[in-house]
């Protein structure tokens, strides 16, 4: 299967909701405060900036700089914007003062944007920063039809000191929006030539990060693009997740550690701890903040609150964590080739795991169809049995058991797996005797298929993913 979407906007792919969100706010004749946030290269910037086009509005990235720095920076923007060069020239010391020095020599009344992108480095300059524009948004800017939209990558920050309970800021907000990664039905528009098998594959190494996607390109194979974009040394990719760690956290060597001793297996805190050399309380703390991040996820068995495992979330550092930190000798000295041989044979094992996480978000989000209404999805194992994917409907007693396999099968290797299936599911004792259930399987591709389907089986693959 090929997909061939024609591709009008490259930069601007699967944003349709944000955008009609962020208009129609703009189209009321209230003052609207917004926050904006999500991870680093998520696209909140084109967004934002694609959202402000033909409008009246500032856009200002803030800085590590100082916060007199930053606050010189916007009154340039300011005086550009009042077309009023002596704006600028103005003794102003504080952001208070800005916004109201601002209104004073504006004279019209279209309604104006104020986006300040990247706002948690003005709280690390200055912890009351929240404050501060509590103070503005309630003595000045709640008062007039502006649009007041807060942006930033730190989802932990943004969540804690803008969203927060305890935030001054909290309350204030008239509305919200979490920007995360485009769905993967749109990946094809960023590699139109590509058939679904590969495009799984891109998925399971980059995700659904703009910023990545477009770094590959479509003129190569996926395996060329993987010794271009993410082997060789100058390359944005071959580095991305050393340069998130040392950007976002301030102990990366610890966190170096965990990531690896995750990649290679160990992935209960215990075995974390043992093979770190950590003391268990402090690589709790530090799983908790990686989850935070969402580069990693703890997994529980569906149903349980115990005895859970740690794994490699984010496509992009399980893929550098797995095959390009352990080879950096390779990576220094040049030996792409060979370091691409070892990938391209540990890849199918390696994407086993990352296609049954793609199951998954395509259950979660309906693209799979399944026979239940799931009020939880989830995995589940116990001793030496383990089960990919399940769905339950507590309120039915309705339950769904799922195989994923990164692989083609033949009539003969579906009905075995499809056996085992059935008699694993009587391991798992949730409502087990009052309870409806069903089978399938997913694969790359299964024979027979419409004959499985016949007899009660729900079976996919990759031509029913897009």
């Amino acid at each position: 299967m090929i997909l061939m979407r024609q591709l009008t906007d490259r930069q601007f792919i699967d944003r349709g909701s944000e955008t009609t969100f962020l208009e129609k706010r703009y189209a009321t004749a209230d003052p609207e405060f917004l926050v904006v946030y999500g991870r680093r290269r998520i696209g909140k910037t084109r967004l934002l900036s694609n959202f402000l086009q033909n409008k009246p509005g500032i856009y200002f990235l803030c800085t590590k700089d100082s916060e007199q720095a930053n606050i010189d920076q916007m009154k340039k923007k300011m005086s550009v914007f009042l077309r009023m060069p002596t704006f600028e020239r103005l003794a102003i010391s504080n952001w208070i003062e800005i916004f109201e020095y601002f209104f004073e020599f504006y004279n019209g009344d279209e309604r104006i944007i104020f986006i300040l992108d990247e706002f948690p480095y003005l709280i690390e300059l200055n912890r009351g920063m929240t404050s501060v524009f509590q103070k503005i948004w309630d003595e000045n800017l709640s008062n007039r039809g502006v649009m007041l939209i807060l942006t930033g990558s730190s989802v932990g920050m943004m969540e804690t000191e803008v969203l927060g309970n305890r935030s001054p800021l909290y309350g204030r907000r008239t509305g919200q929006w979490k920007v995360t990664e485009i769905d993967f039905e749109h990946i094809g528009n960023f590699l139109p030539g590509y058939e679904t098998l590969d495009l799984c594959r891109v998925y399971g190494v980059v995700g659904g990060v703009p910023a990545y996607l477009e770094k590959f390109d479509g003129s190569l194979t996926f395996f060329e693009n993987i010794m271009e974009r993410m082997l060789k040394k100058g390359e944005f990719l071959s580095l991305e997740p050393e340069f998130l760690l040392r950007e976002e956290f301030r102990e990366q060597k610890n966190y170096f550690s965990i990531l690896k001793a995750i990649a290679l297996g160990y992935n209960t805190l215990a075995q974390v701890s043992t093979y770190t050399g950590l003391e268990k309380g402090n690589v709790s703390k530090y799983l908790h903040v990686l989850e935070g991040t969402r580069i990693l996820r703890h997994i529980l068995p569906i149903g349980r609150r115990k005895r859970g495992i740690y794994t490699i979330e984010d496509p992009l550092f399980a893929f550098w964590f797995r095959f390009v930190y352990p080879n950096r000798d390779d990576v220094e000295s040049e030996n792409y080739e060979e370091l691409l041989s070892k990938i391209e044979h540990d890849f199918p094992a390696y994407m086993g795991f990352r296609f049954e996480f793609l199951c998954e978000e395509l259950i979660r989000k309906r693209r799979i169809p399944l026979p239940i209404t799931p009020t939880s999805i989830g995995k589940w194992w116990h001793k030496e049995v383990e089960i990919d994917i399940i769905a339950m409907d507590e309120n039915a007693d309705e339950i769904f058991f799922c195989e994923v396999k990164w692989s083609d099968l033949n009539r003969r290797e579906a009905e075995k797996l499809l056996k085992s299936l059935v008699a694993k599911a009587e391991s798992m004792d949730w409502r087990r005797g009052n309870r409806t259930e069903y089978y399938g399987i997913i694969a790359r591709k299964i024979a027979g298929k419409e004959e499985f389907r016949d007899q009660g089986y729900f079976v996919h693959d990759l031509e029913d993913l897009i």
